[in-house]
């Protein structure tokens, strides 16, 4: 075996309809060893158990099992496989669905919309150990995970910030991903946008919050909880 072969990240693919599964192998086979396949939740845990993948693509619904799904899955494959990474990817961005599978310790959730380029990209990064989220989940995850409702308790929506709201969608998860000390490459690779349009919406941000640099942005963030 040549040494780019033994290099490649071993990934193994779980999702209950088989031509989707098909598909996604496909896209990725030139670009990683695909080691496993399964389509519900034992079959998923004694998969990872006997292959012990680098990265599982993870469908959040899939049947058998106690009905857990996709967090069932990662939550019985931690003791026999505890250094394999778990990357979502659903057609749900429902925030319930989100949820389950980030608290069982999913290192990011992406949906079905994706390109199979970023989706390569997305399993690198998960494998060297960033979180990587959709774009359009991004900001509900890093609200619910550090501290700050996404919704009230009725469903409504939390109250407004009227600092808060002169940002955009896109700024406000640049905001955040800025002050909890991301980089510019980094948050550029979170949220599949260039490092330039970060600094731009850095820049914005800075500009209508009415803040120097990072530092104060941060510190405007922390006094929020929405960091």
């Amino acid at each position: 075996m040549s040494k780019a072969a033994a290099d490649r990240i071993r990934v193994a693919v779980v999702d209950d309809h088989e031509m989707f599964r098909a598909g996604v192998i496909a896209t990725l086979r030139d670009s990683f060893d695909i080691v496993g396949q399964a389509a519900d939740v034992p079959g998923s845990v004694a998969m990872i158990a006997q292959t012990k993948p680098q990265v599982v693509l993870l469908d959040v619904h899939v049947p058998g099992g106690e009905g857990g799904g996709g967090a069932e899955i990662l939550t019985k494959s931690r003791a026999y496989s505890p250094a394999t990474v778990f990357l979502a990817l659903s057609v749900s961005d429902a925030p319930q669905d989100v949820g389950s599978v980030i608290r069982a310790g999913a290192q990011g959730y992406v949906t079905k919309t994706i390109t199979g380029a970023d989706l390569i990209s997305s399993i690198k990064q998960v494998h060297e150990g960033y979180a990587v989220f959709s774009p359009k989940l991004a900001g509900f995850v890093l609200s619910a995970f550090q501290g700050v409702p996404a919704a009230g308790a009725d469903g409504a929506a939390p109250a407004h910030d009227e600092e808060l709201d002169r940002l955009s969608a896109r700024e406000q998860e640049v905001m955040r991903l800025i002050a909890r000390g991301y980089t510019y490459k980094e948050v550029a690779a979170e949220l599949f946008i260039s490092i330039k349009t970060v600094e731009t919406h850095v820049s914005s941000v800075l500009r209508k919050l009415q803040l120097s640099n990072r530092t104060e942005l941060t510190r405007w963030a922390a006094d929020r909880r929405i960091v």
